[in-house]
């Protein structure tokens, strides 16, 4: 009975925190629910990015909707990446079944169905409001950069950017940008040369290429008017709550490149557009990325390095950004670093690889 009290009084001290929190779930002794021992998350530290983590079926999503619907119930917006479209259920309410009964009865909490106000939005042609945004806007170094141009290509991308401003020529689609490229490789030539400097065949052939193959996935679709706004992401409904939007990104498994060129492009119109906001006792936005291993597949060392410093930057923006992955190693080292808070689920074991990568996750 001691050890129990012990228990009880351990968890207690340690899930104590100032400002608002929510209960999350209740310690195991022996393997039995200690109702008293509750786990708490503090608001204050969900600007400081988190990870969720463990095998297919072990509960990510849930733990996902779980703390987006407390966030939303503090009146923090929610921006949920719905890679396999079991996210927006949390749009209806639930249902009781023995189970769930069960479940609440062992943690001591009331279960009430309840529906939250979502607002599914897409980046390709599945159902929801659009989300796009102009080439003009991405400036030539990110667009280079998620090209994946060397130093002397990435120059004269930044040319034709100039060139467009000098101009006044709106890059507002791929197309646009293939029609200067185009243009500066043939008739245009000799006035951009005399004008902006030499001009290499080989470098708009390169740089060509690469826009084609971004099309490829699909980026078309992405690039355009309206720009989203990022306003947008951070409403609250009429009855006081944050109000969860979901991106419905399901068709993009097989196109991660278009998948980690909007993320990036979202995070860094959030860090440009939002002001400094220093500790805040709960955050503006908080992002869930599902299947976060998609940004990084195809991502280049330039890429990543842009993924890392906006992480590190924008925390203080008051915007929190969580990665929900089957393995902690799916995450390179340089951004896992920057993860305050891990919510651990079971890991499996079925190869001599993956004995070792669970070893190195619980180192």
């Amino acid at each position: 009975m001691a050890s129990r009290e012990t228990f009880i009084s351990s968890i207690s001290t340690g899930y104590s925190f100032r400002g608002e929190s929510v209960k999350i779930g209740c310690g195991v002794l022996d393997g039995e629910v200690v109702p008293e021992a509750n786990i708490f998350l503090p608001f204050k530290t969900m600007n400081r990015h988190g990870l969720i983590a463990g095998a297919t079926g072990t509960g990510k999503t849930k733990t996902l909707q779980l703390i987006s619907e407390a966030l939303s119930d503090a009146s923090v917006p929610v921006l949920l990446m719905d890679i396999k479209g079991d996210l927006s259920g949390i749009a209806a309410p639930g249902t009781e079944n023995e189970k769930i009964l069960e479940r609440c009865k062992k943690l001591n909490i009331e279960f009430k169905p309840n529906s939250y106000p979502v607002e599914l939005l897409t980046l390709s042609k599945e159902k929801g409001a659009r989300l796009r945004a102009t080439v003009s806007e991405f400036g030539p170094v990110l667009l280079s950069k998620i090209l994946g141009l060397n130093d002397t290509q990435g120059g004269l991308v930044a040319m034709i950017f100039k060139y467009c401003d000098d101009t006044k020529l709106p890059l507002l689609d791929l197309k646009d940008f293939i029609k200067v490229l185009q243009f500066i490789g043939n008739e245009g030539k000799a006035e951009l040369e005399k004008n902006y400097g030499k001009i290499s065949t080989t470098s708009t052939g390169t740089i060509l290429r690469k826009v084609i193959e971004l099309q490829q996935q699909g980026a078309d679709v992405f690039f355009g008017e309206k720009s989203f706004e990022v306003d947008d992401l951070m409403r609250v409904s009429d009855d006081g709550r944050g109000i969860i939007s979901i991106v419905r990104v399901t068709d993009l498994q097989d196109r991660p490149k278009l998948f980690s060129t909007f993320m990036l492009q979202l995070l860094a119109e959030l860090y440009a557009v939002s002001p400094e906001e220093g500790d805040l006792d709960k955050p503006k936005l908080v992002i869930f990325i599902d299947e976060a291993h998609l940004i990084f597949q195809e991502a280049s060392s330039a890429l990543l390095q842009q993924i890392e410093t906006v992480i590190k930057l924008i925390r203080s923006k008051g915007i929190g950004i969580f990665f929900c992955t089957q393995n902690p190693m799916d995450i390179p080292a340089s951004v896992l670093a920057q993860l305050g808070l891990k919510v651990q689920h079971a890991l499996r074991a079925f190869t001599a690889a993956d004995r070792k990568v669970i070893r190195q996750t619980s180192e």
